[in-house]
């Protein structure tokens, strides 16, 4: 796969995170029907926010979500702005939250950086750059 820069009028990046949310108590709620409407939400917030959703599944009680994003943005906005508005969504449509309550995530999320090469190759390159004289 190759990368695909994003590039800035100050910057050129690569910023890439893998997101996983579960359902608040962890429960079984999310149909077919669910997660076409929540990948539909998050690439709504996507387009708006100037980020990409290169990825998105899911089972019943929780979703994953490859995501490259812009230096601009933080991990926390992109987070709370995908599940705020795709729990909104979710229950304007009528479809069931865990326990019949307002939100239909737990607060808490996974999230892991992605990208380039492994971290002891990276300290090697760093290492043996040339020092000035």
């Amino acid at each position: 796969m190759a990368t695909q820069l994003r590039r800035g009028r100050h910057s050129v990046t690569d910023l890439k995170i893998h997101l996983v949310c579960v359902t608040k108590y962890r429960r079984p709620v999310l149909t077919k029907e669910g997660l076409a409407l929540l990948e539909k939400s998050f690439n709504d917030v996507a387009k708006k926010m100037d980020f990409e959703i290169l990825e998105f599944n899911g089972e019943s009680d929780h979703i994953h979500a490859l995501i490259e994003y812009p230096p601009k943005l933080s991990v926390s906005q992109i987070v709370n702005a995908l599940k705020g508005v795709s729990s909104r969504r979710y229950g304007q449509a009528g479809l069931p939250k865990p326990y019949q309550k307002d939100a239909l995530w737990s607060p808490s999320y996974f999230a892991s950086s992605l990208g380039g090469a492994p971290l002891e190759i990276l300290r090697q390159y760093i290492e043996n750059q040339e020092k000035p004289s």
